[in-house]
């Protein structure tokens, strides 16, 4: 499997972020260490396709439901709970990408902390 099974419009979005570091919508803290983002998707919004390299995790500050198109072909929904929390790590090389798309009727709201202390150096955000 892999992403030319997606819509012509995401596999050129994941074409075209292959060094996409923006994981969040809003970067509201960065050290040497850490990256804090903040995610706020309204109903039918996205978060476009990027990629994660570091180890990081994430909560979720509100109720919702999402879908995901990742690299690999895979498309996955997922209904959260306030307070929910999931942990990724990464070895040298590896990585993941995908998009992330509201489509529940509640706003969806994130944060995600990176750890740039890692195995993989930090993508370039802008």
């Amino acid at each position: 499997m892999s992403y030319d099974q997606h819509p012509a419009d995401i596999q050129r979005e994941f074409e075209a972020n292959q060094a996409n570091g923006n994981v969040g919508s809003i970067l509201v803290s960065e050290t040497d260490r850490l990256r804090v983002w903040h995610i706020v998707l309204p109903a039918g919004e996205r978060l476009p396709v990027h990629k994660h390299v570091l180890n990081y995790f994430w909560t979720a500050l509100s109720v919702g439901k999402s879908r995901s198109h990742h690299m690999n072909g895979q498309v996955n929904e997922h209904e959260y709970s306030v307070g929910e929390t999931k942990h990724f790590e990464y070895g040298p090389g590896e990585f993941m990408m995908h998009d992330l798309e509201n489509i529940g009727d509640t706003e969806l709201r994130f944060v995600t902390v990176e750890m740039k202390d890692g195995e993989n150096e930090p993508l370039r955000v802008n």
